[in-house]
């Protein structure tokens, strides 16, 4: 199984208010695991509610920020994507018109 850290341990260790957490998991900022009634954050995704702390508590930003800025940077991030690949065809067809 893989690690993960209690909603609980999260709250004291960040020391944030639990509303706070829940309001992340209730808007599908987070994804979380319930085991016996225990909610769970993978490791893997502490590094986006360490994200969301920061930029809440620090910089004051409200969900509905949170949201905004996290869905603009998931389609900055696939506009990359999709660059990187266009460029990589550009490359292959400049490459085949280059051996004629």
């Amino acid at each position: 199984m893989s690690e993960r850290i209690s909603r609980e341990e999260l709250v004291k260790i960040y020391n944030i208010e639990v509303t706070f957490f829940d309001e992340l998991v209730d808007s599908g900022l987070l994804d979380i695991q319930t085991e016996n009634e225990t909610c769970y954050l993978m490791y893997e995704d502490l590094p986006s509610f360490e994200r969301f702390t920061n930029w809440h508590y620090d910089l004051e930003i409200n969900l509905p920020g949170l949201e905004v800025i996290h869905n603009m940077l998931k389609k900055m991030e696939g506009l990359k994507q999709k660059n990187r690949e266009l460029m990589s065809k550009l490359s292959a067809i400049s490459n085949k018109y280059e051996d004629i």
